[in-house]
């Protein structure tokens, strides 16, 4: 199983149908294009020096043991999750909506897709921080430490989004696994807006 696949096999899809109120395959199909997308934006924040720190502190802030046992959604602080979409995404947060929002027809809105994101950062960040100390307590972010920290988050998300999809890393990889995951017209728009914001880096 690769990194990626263990990601999404920790995501409670049952809770989150349940919270959104759909059925648990259109919760499924919802989370396996919104991961990609979530993992592509992290990426581009940990590689801009200027708010790598900001992900590293947010990958801290996840509570201890959030994945142990299983997620429980009722520990998820959803209003975290929106300022962490917030801050990722800033002004392309909408666009990342309306494409997510395309995907899998009709069961899937651009409403339940804004509801979504903001359930999964908070699990996705938690995994990192697991990745990040080799499954250990949750990372400790330190001013001196900052751009070693960031750079391994970097690292780890790349892997990640590279067990998506035999595509090459990057902006060209990115674009593979968002076309694969959400058909190419919504996988084209999200591949511009994320290869936009790694350019920024």
């Amino acid at each position: 199983m690769t990194s990626f696949d263990d990601l999404l096999s920790r995501v409670p899809i049952a809770q989150i149908a349940e919270q959104l109120g759909v059925d648990e395959a259109t919760a499924k199909t919802a989370v396996d294009a919104a991961v990609p997308v979530l993992l592509g934006g992290f990426q581009a924040q940990a590689g801009n020096p200027e708010v790598g720190l900001n992900l590293e502190n947010e990958v801290a802030n996840q509570p201890l043991g959030l994945l142990d046992g299983g997620v429980d959604m009722s520990q998820v602080d959803v209003s975290n999750g929106s300022q962490i979409v917030d801050q990722t995404f800033g002004a392309e947060k909408n666009t990342v909506i309306n494409a997510l929002g395309n995907v899998g027809g009709s069961n899937i809105s651009q409403d339940l897709m804004g509801k979504l994101l903001p359930m999964l950062a908070p699990i996705v960040l938690a995994y990192l921080g697991k990745k990040v100390l080799g499954g250990g307590a949750a990372a400790q972010p330190s001013a001196a430490g900052g751009a070693a920290g960031a750079g391994g988050l970097s690292d780890i998300l790349g892997s990640l989004l590279g067990g998506a999809t035999s595509g090459q890393g990057g902006a060209g990889g990115l674009g593979d696994i968002l076309g694969k995951a959400m058909g190419q017209n919504a996988g084209g728009v999200l591949g511009s807006v994320l290869g936009g914001l790694l350019g920024k880096k």
